[in-house]
Formats: structure tokens, C-alpha cells, sequence
């Protein structure tokens, strides 16, 4: 079997962090004057960059953008990062994977620095040869333009890499750059969403994922 080498989408993918950013995102929006007591309604917020959530989503205008993304920060940089649950099975299945000796990644549109400190809050950062993420200034906010860079640290062909994440921007983002991509349906697009994106492969448990990624050969 070559060599291979697997991108994993963290939110949604390898934890579930639903109360961190829904609650650091209604923080933000309180200072606008948009009141969003529900924190299901805000679970679309998962998984896209923050300025497309608050653009698409709740139509703030430009100018204010920027001062939205610092306010999510000043609450989820102290609180929201630790608001934040592994799912079952997950550090099992990474231990496992990089003691067969793949190459794993984290691919993930949120900054390099959270991304690290939720690793390190999980005991996980040990399993990843590379953490890509985007810049604090939005720079590489695009999911695409993460794969691309984890493609190029991995120094591997796409037709040796796989991608596993949760959301459409997962699939798309894969896509562009020519990697195959496992959705996994119990993160925060669905199993809908990723049939609709083109995922490649759907599982619906971390069990499912694990006989997925032992049984391929790429």
C-alpha cells in the first residue's frame, strides 16, 4: 500500500464545538443588537469562515465585519476554545492511523493558533505532522486555499491524499485541488449537504470512518 496521507477538517469532524462558537458567535451579535437566543439556529455558523457566517448569514455590512470578528474572538480566545467535546472514538482512531503509519493533517479554515491550542487541549497535536489553518488578519480564510497549502507541506500527489470533513466548503475546497473526500454525516452539514456537495464517500459514525480509511487503498 502507498503511503498515505489523510486531511482532517476539525470542527465537526474531529470535535464537536457547537457551544463554543455558537455562543462566542450570539456574543458578537449582541453588540450589533441581534438577539439570537436559539443556539441550534446558529449551528450553520459551524464550519464556514466567520466572514462569510456573518455576511451570508446575518447581512452585516462590510464595515462592520471586522469589528464582528473581534468580538466572536474576545469571547471564544478565553472561553469558546475549551466549550468543545472529542467525539468517541476519534483519539483512538488517530492514534491507530498514525501507528500504521499514515501521514495525517488538519485542514482547517479556522486560525492555526486555535486550531493548535484545541489539539493541545486534546492530547491530540502529537498525531499531526502538519496543522494548517488560516491567518488571525483572514488571510487563507478559504478552504481551498488551506488544502492547498497542507498539499503542499505533505509533498504528496492528490491521488495519495484524502479529505475528511463535515460541510460542503470540505468537499469543495478537496475538489479544487483534486482529493478525493470522505464526508462524515454526524458533524454539521449532513448527509444532504455532502451528497449535494459531491462527497465521494459518506459515513455516519467515527467507527464507519475508521473501517473507511483501514479498508482504502489510495
Amino acid at each position: 500500500m502507498k503511503q498515505k496521507v489523510i486531511l482532517f477538517d476539525l470542527d465537526g469532524t474531529i470535535t464537536d464545538p457547537k457551544i463554543g462558537i455558537t455562543k462566542s458567535f450570539q456574543y458578537a451579535l449582541q453588540h450589533f443588537g441581534i438577539q439570537v437566543n436559539d443556539l441550534d439556529a446558529l449551528e450553520p455558523v459551524i464550519g464556514p469562515p466567520l466572514k462569510k457566517s456573518f455576511s451570508e448569514f446575518y447581512h452585516l455590512p462590510e464595515e462592520q465585519i471586522d469589528s464582528a470578528i473581534e468580538k466572536y474572538r474576545e469571547r471564544f480566545s478565553n472561553v469558546g476554545l475549551y466549550e468543545n467535546e472529542i467525539y468517541d472514538g476519534m483519539e483512538s482512531l488517530l492514534r491507530e492511523l498514525s501507528e500504521k503509519g499514515f501521514i495525517l493533517e488538519i485542514a482547517s479554515s479556522k486560525p492555526t493558533i486555535f486550531v493548535e491550542k484545541i489539539c493541545e487541549h486534546f492530547k491530540i497535536k502529537q498525531y499531526f505532522t502538519h496543522i494548517v489553518g488560516s491567518f488571525l488578519d483572514g488571510r487563507r480564510g478559504e478552504k481551498e486555499e488551506v488544502v492547498e497549502e497542507a498539499i503542499r507541506l505533505s509533498q504528496a500527489t492528490p491521488d495519495n491524499i484524502v479529505m475528511i470533513g463535515d460541510r460542503v466548503y470540505d468537499v469543495l475546497g478537496a475538489h479544487a485541488k483534486g482529493i478525493s473526500v470522505i464526508g462524515v454525516s454526524y458533524g454539521y452539514g449532513g448527509r444532504k449537504e455532502l451528497e449535494e456537495a459531491g462527497a465521494d464517500v459518506i459515513v455516519d459514525t467515527v467507527e464507519q470512518l475508521r473501517q473507511e480509511l483501514l479498508g482504502r487503498r489510495i
